[in-house]
């Protein structure tokens, strides 16, 4: 599921071009066109005659093969990359492989073995207490204690992927890639078809159908959420505007037109560039769940909250609270009455997306997320969990539904799986008065660099910076500490209260974070609740380059697009957050034109983002426009020879900090 599900229903935060030629196995990885760059890897690395290349190319076949749900085949070409150079990378990668699988004791030993490579044991500190608690689970498994859950895959997977069914009347509705699907164009993400809406019965037959053909079109469709009367549908569709453009998925609502559905519009409150995914509602229709991947969030993909307006339209998204979301993913929300059901790989797991459960409390917070362990949680990818029907009271009441998981041993590389929950007597009551606590840990670091004196070398993590000051702030009230020599800064939380806090060190840019505690879980069943903050600090190279991403200009032009401004909003912050600094912002073209012609065109650029950042309120006197036209590239190859994405790299704009 990581290539269908977790980034979801596809191209999630980055681009999927369908139409673009592909002639070497990086470029098709790069494109997310992972089932096309199998093939073309595997001859690129018999020919390799570096280990240098093939460190590479085996690095990318590694994760060419998990994007296409193949984790024993990346374990062996991530060993092959390491062996050939690739560095920690490939170590990481290949302990999360074993994770899935379930092979936690090789997944722990690999996980520290690269931690002592990059000399940060920090940076796989979760990695491993999940593997360890997940271990801890497998041996409550083997010494055959009475299990609340018993599931079975269900009849109707194909060798595709099936996924996220709900309920609808009496039938089940799922989301599948399986060759019925509307369209012709092949996905080449995974070499199968785009995603659509299928039907089956209650029960799991083998008898499949395809959803309404106005529904189900050649773009990517799932993840429906229906009204309780049945009249109406929000569901997921993934698109592009144009050709060649960057596809998002947004949320769409129809209505019920007779024994079919009307056409779909799109949710108001969805905004173009950002990606937004796997609706439930509420049993009154009031209340819109989802997910999202927005830039006010924790992190990741969110789970968000919208209420219905008066005139039947959504509010403005509500970013729920900490208790649920995390710097990790959060998607495939689910609702049976008021319990909130959402995966996450953020939240302590068996690895990959676990299933938790939380639900409003009597005094109206969510309830501690509880993992649902094995065996409907395994080390792989499990979600879009969902409650069909009830039977019995008492020690006798019984759940009957199903969840998704993309799991070792399936039909296909997601499949459907049916479970049956018993109630499981109480435990005794423990006497001791709860004593509720929260406490946050505040985590200065900062990035791990192959080469500690080149900002742009490969980052490898991240690591504790000890002695680092934060000032922590709660209103007009603020104190300063230092953290220790883990870099961390424990403190115990006051309810309903936001936090700001800053860190510093000299020789280093600053960094901001916050923190709500606002409707943090009060459970008697886990009354202490630990929290975790990182704030990062970059270390000041001086007079060196950084290359700023997604600044791109038009054709013979110098002012500042649109799609440029967000990144030139972050360096206004960072400039906000260390007043001190002076930068010089560079422009470079490619080596096409007259260098004069260039020289002019590239100052005009410089002196463009410059003028940007005045605009938005930063001194002019700490800023510096120069045009380097194409004087010095980064690709150094002969101009008439060099491809477009090398005269894309030397095109681009930069920024120095000044002494």
């Amino acid at each position: 599921m990581r290539h269908l599900c977790l980034l979801l229903l596809l191209c999630c935060s980055i681009s999927c071009t369908y139409t673009a030629k592909i002639t070497d196995g990086a470029t098709a990885v790069d494109r997310k066109q992972y089932d096309v760059a199998v093939p073309m890897l595997e001859r690129e690395y018999k020919k390799a005659k570096t280990r240098k290349a093939k460190g590479e190319i085996a690095l990318n076949l590694g994760k060419s093969y998990v994007e296409t749900s193949n984790d024993e085949a990346a374990i062996e070409w991530y060993q092959k990359a390491y062996d050939n150079n690739a560095g920690p990378e490939a170590l990481r990668e290949k302990a999360a492989a074993l994770k899935r699988l379930e092979r936690y004791d090789e997944a722990i030993q690999v996980y520290t073995d690269a931690g002592f490579e990059i000399g940060s044991k920090y940076e796989f500190r979760k990695d491993i207490s999940g593997a360890e608690l997940a271990q801890k689970w497998l041996a409550e498994e083997a010494e055959g204690k009475e299990r609340e859950f018993t599931v079975a895959p269900a009849g109707f997977n194909s060798r595709q992927a099936d996924y996220a069914p709900v309920p609808f009347e009496e039938r089940l509705v799922f989301t599948s890639d399986r060759a019925a699907a509307a369209g012709e164009e092949k996905f080449n993400w995974t070499g199968r078809g785009f995603t659509d809406l299928f039907v089956t019965d209650l029960e799991g037959s083998s008898s499949v159908d395809a959803f309404d053909s106005r529904v189900n079109t050649p773009d990517h469709e799932g993840t429906p959420a229906f009204s309780a009367d049945g009249q109406e549908m929000i569901f997921t569709r993934c698109s592009s505007p144009g050709k060649r453009e960057d596809a998002y998925c947004g949320l769409y609502r129809s209505e019920r037109v007779g024994e079919g559905w009307g056409p779909a519009s799109l949710l108001s409150f969805v905004r173009p560039g950002a990606n937004y995914m796997h609706p439930a509602l509420s049993e009154d229709g009031q209340q819109l769940f989802f997910s999202a991947l927005l830039e006010d969030g924790w992190g990741g993909y969110d789970i968000y909250l919208s209420n219905r307006q008066e005139d039947g339209s959504w509010s403005d998204p509500i970013l729920m609270n900490r208790a649920i979301n995390t710097q990790g993913n959060e998607q495939f929300p689910t609702l049976d009455a008021d319990t909130l059901y959402f995966s996450s790989d953020g939240l302590e797991g068996m690895g990959g997306l676990d299933i938790f459960r939380t639900w409003p409390t009597n005094n109206g917070r969510y309830a501690a997320p509880k993992n649902l362990k094995m065996p409907v949680n395994s080390g792989a990818d499990d979600f879009a969990f969902s409650v069909v029907r009830r039977q019995g009271s008492g020690l006798d009441h019984t759940t009957t539904g199903y969840f998704s998981s993309n799991r070792p041993g399936g039909e296909g590389s997601d499949d459907i799986y049916m479970y049956t929950k018993k109630v499981l007597p109480p435990p005794p009551p423990d006497p001791t008065p709860v004593v509720y606590k929260n406490i946050l840990d505040v985590t200065v670091v900062e990035k791990i660099y192959e080469d500690p004196t080149d900002n742009s070398s490969r980052i490898l993590g991240v690591k504790p910076v000890p002695n680092a000051t934060i000032i922590a702030s709660i209103g007009d009230q603020s104190r300063t500490v230092n953290t220790d020599e883990e870099g961390r800064l424990s403190l115990v939380l006051v309810d309903d209260q936001n936090y700001q806090f800053r860190a510093e060190r000299d020789e280093y840019l600053a960094d901001e974070g916050s923190f709500s505690s606002r409707n943090l879980p009060k459970d008697p069943e886990a009354p202490e609740q630990r929290y975790e903050l990182e704030l990062e600090l970059d270390k000041i190279f001086r007079n060196q380059e950084i290359v700023l991403k997604n600044i791109y200009y038009d054709y013979n032009e110098s002012f500042i697009r649109a799609d440029a401004q967000p990144t030139l909003n972050n360096l206004t912050t960072i400039l906000e957050r260390n007043p001190t600094i002076r930068i010089e912002m560079g422009s470079h073209t490619d080596c096409r034109g007259k260098p004069g012609y260039n020289q002019e065109l590239s100052q005009a650029r410089a002196q463009a983002a410059v003028d940007y950042l005045v605009e938005q309120g930063v001194d002019r006197a700490r800023l510096e426009a120069k045009g380097y036209g194409e004087e010095s590239p980064i690709e150094s190859c002969i101009c008439e020879r060099c491809t477009e994405d090398q005269h894309q790299r030397n095109r681009r704009t930069t920024f120095r900090i000044l002494e």
